[in-house]
């Protein structure tokens, strides 16, 4: 009789405290529960208090002085002031420690991508696009895709980066964001453009032309989308808001819609806190499922981690850490992670079970701070 009962009770047992999910209530656990040296976790805590972002608390100066290069650079969408440092580092789901307010909603800049990337990774789920590697301009056909080397262009390209799409969206031209330091004004605009496939580079034009793109596909708002395959059944709050741009309204099907940026270089992209980004980062460490449901396949979760062929640290708008952007210690390589200026990051650690979110930590210090969490699982 002992015996089944202690069978039962593992039974019961091991699905509560292997995948617990956050209620309303997240609940906390001492990280000596877990074996993990609380004291080393602490160094890791205090390391990302003590290491703030250096720019601007008004976000509209830090933008202005991070894009300074850039040309007709202009904000166009809502900023907001940030606050101080915050974040969590989840353990099976669990909060095992948490720093500064994170419940407050700040911008999150380019982790907006990896939302993004939710919305074509569901869109694929859904049947909605048939493969990654469709022409875009099979889907969307309004003139964006129309020259000789637009119209190579797939969602594949446009997820990894590697597009070099060329042209105008809601008047902001794809050569004036991040130019390179050589050449001047004529030089960008008339440059030879490169083999969609074979260049990466970080553009936020071409990332907002894949959010217009995808509300192409949807024919409804992205962050509606969000709120209802993604953000309400996590259990996330209702303050988050996905924010595009004063001028990027379109029509689809006699309705207005905002189509949304994918990141805050002009303003705009995800407003949101760590607490919420603590979930979204928990439905990747799930491989997609929450609570017995699988909110976006396991597949789409596995795509995003697989290197680009343009550029081995970055995968589906995740970066990777493998290849040039390996962080400079002896870090998993199986951890993926989303990035945003400011050292806004959600960092996913399947190997170790754990998440990791970062707001406002200098973003150079963030290989180094998950060293010292690291050091705390010894």
């Amino acid at each position: 009789m002992m015996r089944i009962f202690l069978v039962l009770f593992t039974l019961a047992y091991i699905p509560v405290w292997g995948q617990y999910y956050p209620g309303s209530n997240w609940e906390s656990k001492k990280p000596k529960e877990f074996k993990i040296n609380e004291t080393q976790l602490q160094k890791a805590v205090d390391f990302a208090k003590n290491n703030e972002y250096s720019g601007a608390v008004d976000l509209r100066q830090a933008i202005y002085k991070g894009f300074e290069r850039e040309p007709y650079h202009e904000i166009k969408g809502p900023v907001k002031r940030r606050g101080g440092p915050a974040g969590l580092i989840l353990k099976d789901g669990y909060i095992i420690a948490q720093w500064g307010d994170i419940d407050r909603v700040d911008m999150t800049f380019s982790v907006t991508k990896s939302y993004l990337s939710t919305m074509a990774g569901l869109a694929i789920d859904d049947g909605l696009i048939k493969n990654v590697r469709d022409k875009v301009q099979s889907y969307v056909w309004d003139g964006n895709f129309d020259t000789a080397h637009n119209s190579k262009i797939t969602w594949h390209h446009l997820l990894t980066q590697s597009s070099d799409w060329s042209g105008d969206l809601f008047g902001m031209k794809d050569w004036n964001d991040r130019p390179p330091r050589e050449g001047g004004i004529d030089d960008w605009k008339n440059r030879k453009l490169i083999e969609p496939g074979t260049n990466f580079e970080y553009n936020d034009v071409r990332v907002n032309l894949l959010s217009y793109s995808l509300l192409n596909v949807w024919r409804k708002p992205l962050p509606q989308v969000l709120k209802d395959r993604i953000m309400d059944p996590i259990g996330a709050s209702t303050t988050w808001r996905w924010y595009g741009y004063d001028h990027s309204w379109v029509t689809i099907d006699g309705v207005k819609m905002q189509s949304v940026s994918g990141g805050g270089h002009s303003g705009g992209g995800v407003f949101i806190s760590a607490a919420d980004h603590a979930r979204f980062g928990l439905l990747f460490l799930r491989n997609g499922k929450w609570n017995g449901k699988q909110l976006i396949s396991e597949n789409w979760v596995k795509m995003v981690q697989q290197s680009s062929e343009a550029n081995d640290s970055y995968g589906y708008m995740w970066w990777l850490n493998k290849g040039e952007r390996k962080w400079d210690n002896d870090l998993s390589q199986s951890i993926y992670y989303a990035a945003g200026f400011g050292g806004n990051f959600i960092v996913v650690d399947k190997a170790h079970e754990l998440v990791v979110v970062t707001r406002w930590l200098e973003p150079s210090k963030i290989g180094e701070m998950m060293g010292l969490v690291m050091n705390a699982l010894d």
